[in-house]
């Protein structure tokens, strides 16, 4: 009889889990249904509800994190990586999400991130600026031209910032490969320039650049947002 009764248990057991596992996969499905639906994007994003038990967070209307990824994301023509939605704190009552409402759904904090690909780094970059590759934190760029009225070859590093438009790039350092030695100050009204980001998901402007292997990475936070304002952008 005992036995049985562990047999019986286990069998629960795998049922409740299965029942869960099943659960989390509709969830997932759905707010990507509801996503692609607000963002016009062609294809469904990835939706990963984190936490386990499910059911138990259903229940309670209360999930600790879910990831959205959605992918490739274009406006005004220009084309940006690897966006990502990371919701945290996110409140969905049974009620609501049982009605297949998922608009409603609201989260304490959301990071949207994306990667700036490398290329339109470069398209904005003044002339001189030959080549760019990261470098740390910042990025090295190859120069070569005229500034000031004198010849200019070396290599330099220029430093990322987050703007109200984009990313900001100036020189933090400069090395001639022979000829005059122009001061830093009167290279940087030369060689910054402003990449204005497309907008991104949610209304929060960008707060963090970093470069990457891939591109530059950048991210914004925004407090108490609902899903459904994915469809928003920055202004």
């Amino acid at each position: 009889m005992r036995k049985v009764l562990v047999v019986l248990l286990l069998l629960a057991v795998v049922g409740v889990v299965a029942a869960d596992r099943i659960g989390v996969r509709i969830a997932e499905d759905r707010i990507a249904q509801e996503v692609a639906a607000q963002t016009d994007l062609t294809r469904q994003p990835d939706v990963t509800i984190h936490g386990i038990p499910f059911l138990t967070q259903v229940v309670g209307g209360e999930y600790d994190h879910i990831e959205i990824a959605i992918g490739d994301w274009t406006e005004q023509g220009v084309t940006v990586t690897d966006v990502r939605v990371d919701m945290r704190g996110v409140a969905a009552p049974l009620s609501e999400v049982a009605g297949g409402n998922t608009a409603n759904v609201t989260a304490r904090t959301a990071t949207v991130s994306a990667v700036v690909p490398y290329s339109l780094i470069q398209k904005n970059a003044p002339r001189e600026v030959k080549r760019l590759a990261p470098q740390g934190d910042n990025l090295a760029v190859d120069l070569e031209g005229s500034l000031l009225g004198f010849r200019l070859a070396g290599s330099g590093v220029v430093e990322l910032k987050p703007t109200a438009r984009g990313i900001a790039v100036s020189p933090v350092s400069v090395k001639s490969d022979g000829g005059p030695q122009i001061p830093l100050a009167a290279l940087k009204r030369q060689l910054t320039w402003t990449v204005q980001v497309p907008a991104l998901p949610l209304g929060a402007k960008i707060s963090e650049v970093r470069a990457t292997e891939g591109g530059v990475r950048v991210g914004a936070t925004a407090q108490n947002v609902k899903l459904n304002d994915l469809q928003q952008v920055q202004k």
